[in-house]
């Protein structure tokens, strides 16, 4: 990860910070795992994109046997088009995912 810009940033609650990956790394991935203090109904999710091209998310329970496998709540959507990605633009935005919709 980027030094300036840590997974951390995602649950600052000092205006918003992205969490970017390291210029220097070439990975075409990046993932993090958050761990909720307790069970809690997740209705809706509001994603900020700082260059992401897809994004997927998955969740599970703690209490899950380690090689169970994440449930995916969001599957794989795109964030920005192949253009936009090769061009350097519409870089930055907000997708919200609500039950039922994305």
């Amino acid at each position: 990860q980027d030094p300036k810009y840590p997974a951390e940033n995602l649950l600052s609650e000092d205006g918003i910070q992205p969490w970017l990956g390291c210029p220097k790394d070439r990975k075409r991935q990046l993932s993090v795992e958050l761990q909720l203090e307790r069970a809690s109904p997740i209705g809706y999710i509001d994603i900020g994109n700082h260059g992401c091209a897809f994004l997927q998310i998955e969740v599970g329970r703690s209490s899950w046997p380690c090689d169970q496998p994440y449930l995916t709540l969001v599957p794989t959507v795109t964030l920005m088009t192949p253009a936009d990605s090769k061009l350097d633009q519409n870089r930055c935005g907000v997708r919200m995912f609500k039950e039922g919709k994305d």
